[in-house]
């Protein structure tokens, strides 16, 4: 059976519509919440202003980095959950700190404004210098802070794997503006190489997908050894004519996972895969262009029930532009030689 024309899987039209609900949900102070009255942290949050971008809705998006550089800590850093007047949770999350660096590039790729690089090169280094302050000797960098300061005691290998990309985002932010800086890309070797060598480095996460496809969908793992990789733990994760589960023991398959797993295999060559994942989560649509969080199987339920969330939203048009090549960005997630290398 030949492979389904990407352009007839979803129309630009529905990209724009898509983007639409993610911009309805973002208050005034340029937050975006996960839903309706819900919280945001500044991971999910930079996904969905990268999703506006790409839909062309670049004053929301724009609105949505400044939110982040006026509640930016003195440290450089970000607490964990935001409500709309409050913080509701003060840990602070290193993968979600470094993934300004990623949303940053990508703004700037699409808009070649070189005022909004320059400008927020002010909230990236910091951000950046906070992450690297908590890298081990080992080269893992720790997943969390309490607010006080004090470090969780272990690492995650989906957590140091997209750090490592969105270091790799912040260094080429740095040679835009004739920056240099050494020191973050010594730490990135030591960070790739404890990835690709050291699994006893990181807290066990073995059930959940993330840590599998991360270090390919992040270009830790690239080529032959990406491929393998996925192919590990393939009929683990995926449902077959459904998607990409959650966690291996639950048949629990989610929009986000799906689509980052289907730029994963974009990343190492298998692009026909990749396109039939995308294309089996656009049964979690409905008419508003919104997307379900996940359904579980075989009841066909939605969960969290009747869950249309702005992260899983952004997932998806970011998927389409690694498909489509909607944007000058469209390599930043499947083409690791687009981003400056980590590698001896």
């Amino acid at each position: 059976m030949p492979p389904t024309d990407p352009a007839e899987i979803i129309a630009p039209e529905r990209i724009r519509q898509t983007g639409e609900s993610i911009a309805e949900l973002q208050l005034p102070s340029g937050m975006i919440p996960w839903f309706p009255n819900g919280h945001a942290d500044p991971w999910n949050h930079i996904e969905a202003a990268m999703a506006l971008d790409i839909a062309e809705l670049h004053d929301e998006a724009v609105s949505a980095y400044q939110w982040l550089a006026d509640i930016q800590l003195e440290n450089g850093s970000w607490h964990n959950y935001y409500l709309e007047d409050r913080i509701e949770q003060d840990k602070i999350d290193t993968n979600c700190v470094a993934y300004i660096a990623t949303g940053v590039l990508h703004h700037y790729l699409l808009s070649k404004d070189t005022g909004f690089l320059e400008t927020m090169w002010k909230v990236v280094e910091p951000a950046i210098e906070y992450v690297l302050d908590l890298q081990t000797q080992r080269g893992e960098i720790i997943w969390a802070c309490h607010s006080d300061g004090t470090p969780w005691s272990y690492a995650l290998i989906t957590g140091s794997s997209s750090i490592s990309h969105s270091l790799r985002a912040a260094i080429a932010i740095a040679e835009y503006l004739g920056e240099d800086r050494p020191k973050w890309r010594e730490k990135g070797r030591r960070l790739v190489q404890v990835l690709r060598s050291t699994p006893e480095a990181f807290a066990p996460k073995n059930r959940w997908a993330m840590d599998w496809y991360y270090p390919v969908l992040t270009g830790v793992l690239q080529g032959v050894e990406g491929r393998d990789r996925l192919e590990s733990k393939s009929e683990e994760f995926e449902l077959i004519d459904k998607g990409i589960r959650c966690v291996s023991d639950r048949p629990w398959v989610t929009t986000a996972e799906t689509c980052e797993c289907a730029m994963a295999y974009i990343a190492v060559g298998e692009t026909d895969h990749g396109i039939k994942l995308f294309e089996k989560i656009q049964r979690y649509r409905d008419d508003k262009g919104r997307y379900l969080t996940g359904v579980v199987y075989p009841e066909n339920v939605s969960f969290p029930e009747n869950e249309y969330s702005t992260y899983s939203a952004a997932a998806v048009i970011l998927a389409a532009d690694a498909i489509l090549g909607i944007t000058p960005a469209k390599s930043i997630f499947t083409n690791h030689g687009f981003l400056p290398s980590l590698s001896e």
